[in-house]
């Protein structure tokens, strides 16, 4: 889903520092494995649609594993079963972290939003290679969100298309990625984040029950640069606009557009000397 609200969750710092998907064949192999740290900031909606924004700033380790079945890369955390010339399938995991209803006065006396687990099967499919250096490809992604609050609950399930344009340099010093896609959701998580039980209604707030449909479109573009061989610069903009929101009517849904935006450096500490398993994504 990577709806980011007050969030910034590891795959969406993965999506900006690793080599792009693509890469031409004369390029050196990529390490099995890297380890190290990355840090950044950055600057996103409270959660989709609200009119607070929230500011976070992280510093994590992070591993990336490029073998021929277990990945964790610029894709995320998952498990590859497919792997053709035209398509990748996977199965993989996201992380986002939670948000206090008490800093958001539409939700004040609301229940927290929680942090979300979300997996599922993923089908990429190359559209077209214009250039050597450049891709365009189709996401298909299928994902059960799992909450993890004083237990686990089910929340619902996403589909989240998406259009990506890839375009890399042919040294790896720098990457570009641009998307374009939609969120859909099921009745149970839209109606997590923008449903109004009778418990919690007020005169400003009234009673709402979501159903299921588009959440957002999205507008996604974010980079990276090589500054040394163990340090690399990222950053990402995106634009989400919720004007055809299923949920449009929800008295949590405020705004009809939002815009997310961060920077940070990422250090590679130790790599590996044995070279990548399978094609990079």
């Amino acid at each position: 889903m990577r709806i980011a609200r007050t969030l910034l969750a590891a795959p969406v710092f993965l999506a900006c520092m690793a080599p792009a998907w693509g890469a031409a064949p004369a390029l050196p192999a990529l390490p099995l494995w890297e380890a190290g740290v990355f840090g950044g900031t950055a600057v996103t909606p409270a959660y989709p649609g609200a009119s607070e924004r929230s500011t976070r700033t992280l510093a994590l380790p992070f591993l990336i594993y490029r073998g021929d079945v277990l990945r964790a890369d610029r894709s995320g955390v998952g498990a590859r079963l497919l792997n053709t010339d035209r398509l990748d399938g996977d199965i993989g995991f996201a992380l986002s972290l939670p948000a206090r209803s008490s800093d958001v006065p539409a939700r004040r006396g609301m229940p927290d939003l929680g942090t979300l687990v979300e997996f599922g099967p993923r089908l990429k499919i190359k559209l077209a290679e214009p250039t050597p250096q450049g891709r365009l490809s189709l996401e298909l992604p299928l994902r059960a969100v799992i909450e993890a609050r004083g237990g686990l609950r089910r929340q619902g399930a996403t589909f989240e298309p998406r259009l990506i344009y890839r375009l890399n340099d042919a040294g790896q010093a720098w990457h570009v990625d641009a998307s374009l896609g939609a969120v859909l959701g099921n009745a149970s998580i839209n109606d997590y984040f923008y449903g109004v039980a009778p418990a919690f209604a007020t005169d400003q707030r009234p009673a709402y029950a979501a159903k299921s449909g588009l959440m957002l479109t999205r507008l996604g573009l974010g980079g990276a640069y090589l500054l040394h061989p163990d340090w690399r610069a990222f950053a990402f903009l995106r634009y989400d606009n919720y004007t055809g929101a299923a949920n449009r009517a929800s008295p949590l849904l405020r705004q009809n557009s939002g815009t997310s935006a961060g920077i940070g450096l990422l250090w590679t500490w130790r790599r590996s000397s044995l070279p990548a398993r399978g094609t990079d994504e």
